[in-house]
């Protein structure tokens, strides 16, 4: 009890520190997504990803769309399906334990199949065969087939400690009793829905973090985080709205970062054989079959939509027009592949090819708590939909029941914001593109059951392919047929927006993350 009670204190304690503003040591981040688990591995959702950063860390650290070592000092392949990594000495996990080799085959095996989960990291995972450890800083992958993209693959998955984790459940990390990690960062508390608050690593093997002390607070409402960076309630806040922008940049004692971001901003339409409660007759009658199978009907759906007013009016050019998954200038993009262009008139006589001279009324699924300005795009394509004649209603739903729901393909339209967090093509194309295969660690995120056996083809081909033109040759061409198929609708890539008070710098390490790793002082 006295101990309880004692660490009460001390997250009280540090909660009102963290909250008055900045001082030499502390700093209060106000964040956008949800966090589903403190569980490293449970869920591959951004806001678990970013709380991650602070705990744990990976083998090999991928950041600015580079491979830099992390737990491993170095990495090689020893033939075409064998890997090894030589680990950095003298780490220790946060109870004092020595981190070794045996540490990184519990924790990928863990990583496969943690139960619960509904986004899991198994497709990281999905080509090693078996692993080994010669000596304690020696680590040996063995692949089922050439995999060049091991190392980058293992730069997605926290490492965590097998003397903790092999006794210790998803709640154990959520209460904090497994929260014990190699990181720069120590668990303090965990309020769900509100705020973790941690305290510095100074045993950690790297450098020193300048914030003693760190509020973490979830505050998913948009308007919220820019009232609270305003009042001085936080210092840092991420995902900034596009409405507060310029209020923002005009503030005399705010700062302004944004930056080219990665993730996509896409529809999944539903590929389910089976009639579907969303998709009716203009009478609300289920049709007999899913018109979305019929890729005239997906094409259509794609040329009705004005990508550009909504970049401009929604978005208020926070965001950029995508016509693939990946963003201009990244490893995988397909330049050959055009704008896809507005047309209402040509998407009206596909539908009519299609069956749908009268076209069909269906409801598309949004979650209200997770994606900068997803319910009003939802909103936006609604309307150009109905104008063709699909009269699209938008249900929105709390991510907590909306990730659930989608994984399960209940929706028959389903939207995603896609972080492509390793820069290149194949990311996506194993976690939403890829034939959905649990065993394998496929399509954990294909929501809409998408298949196509040139994407998988394409999958397998780019996985064990050395040659590096030749790799990003085929992952081109698997944006090409996706993009033919419209096997997803790609809307646009957002920019990555943080505000600070002055004073205060962020500079992103990896995708659109957020950690206090990334906040500096600067002059004012």
């Amino acid at each position: 009890m006295k101990h309880r009670l004692l660490n009460t204190l001390a997250a009280a304690l540090l909660a009102a520190s963290a909250s008055a503003g900045v001082h030499a040591e502390s700093l209060s981040i106000g964040f956008a997504d949800p966090l589903s688990s403190l569980d490293p591995q449970l869920n591959n959702h951004a806001g678990d990803r970013s709380v991650a950063l602070h705990f744990w860390d990976l083998l090999v650290e991928n950041k600015w769309n580079k491979l830099q070592p992390g737990l491993a000092l170095s990495w090689k392949p020893l033939d075409d399906k064998t890997w090894e990594f030589k680990l950095r000495p003298n780490v220790k996990w946060q109870d004092g334990q020595p981190f070794t080799a045996d540490d990184l085959i519990y924790s990928y095996t863990r990583a496969k199949a943690v139960p619960g989960s509904v986004a899991t990291y198994a497709g990281y995972l999905r080509t090693i065969e078996s692993m080994s450890a010669p000596d304690p800083l020696t680590f040996v992958v063995k692949t089922k087939a050439p995999n060049p993209d091991l190392p980058l693959n293992l730069a997605s998955v926290h490492v965590v400690s097998k003397h903790v984790g092999e006794k210790s459940s998803t709640e154990d990390y959520n209460s904090g009793k497994a929260m014990i990690g190699t990181g720069p960062y120590k668990f303090v508390s965990y309020t769900p829905g509100d705020r973790v608050l941690m305290e510095r690593n100074d045993a950690y093997w790297g450098d020193k973090q300048i914030w003693e002390k760190v509020n973490y607070r979830y505050i998913n409402n948009a308007a919220s985080r820019t009232a609270a960076l305003l009042a001085g309630d936080v210092d840092v806040i991420d995902k900034v709205s596009v409405s507060d922008l310029e209020r923002l940049s005009k503030a005399p004692n705010i700062s302004v970062y944004p930056y080219a971001g990665l993730r996509v901003m896409l529809l999944q339409p539903s590929f389910s054989d089976k009639p579907s409660q969303y998709i009716t007759d203009k009478n609300g009658k289920p049709l007999d079959k899913n018109p979305l199978l019929d890729v005239r009907v997906r094409q259509a759906l794609n040329l009705a939509i004005n990508r550009k007013a909504i970049v401009d009016r929604v978005l208020q050019d926070a965001a950029t027009e995508a016509n693939q998954w990946m963003p201009e200038g990244t490893f995988g993009y397909n330049p050959d592949i055009k704008n896809i262009p507005f047309d209402a008139a040509q998407a009206k006589k596909l539908l009519a090819e299609a069956g749908y001279p009268d076209g069909f009324q269906l409801t598309m699924h949004v979650p209200n708590d997770r994606y900068p300005q997803g319910p009003e795009t939802a909103q936006a394509v609604a309307q150009f939909w109905t104008r063709i004649g699909v009269k699209t209603n938008v249900e929105v739903v709390p991510w907590a029941v909306y990730s659930g729901r989608a994984n399960k393909n209940e929706f028959a339209m389903s939207m995603l914001a896609w972080g492509n967090g390793t820069g290149e093509a194949s990311y996506a194309l194993v976690n939403i593109l890829a034939t959905v295969d649990p065993s394998k660690g496929l399509g954990a995120s294909n929501w809409g059951r998408y298949s196509n056996a040139k994407v998988d083809q394409a999958l397998d081909q780019s996985t064990s392919e050395f040659d590096v033109p030749k790799r990003e040759a085929i992952l081109r061409e698997s944006a090409k047929v996706v993009s033919e198929d419209a096997g997803i609708l790609p809307l646009f890539h957002y920019k990555n927006i943080w505000a600070t008070k002055k004073g205060l710098k962020v500079t992103p390490m990896t995708s659109d993350r957020t950690a206090a790793q990334m906040v500096t002082k600067v002059a004012k």
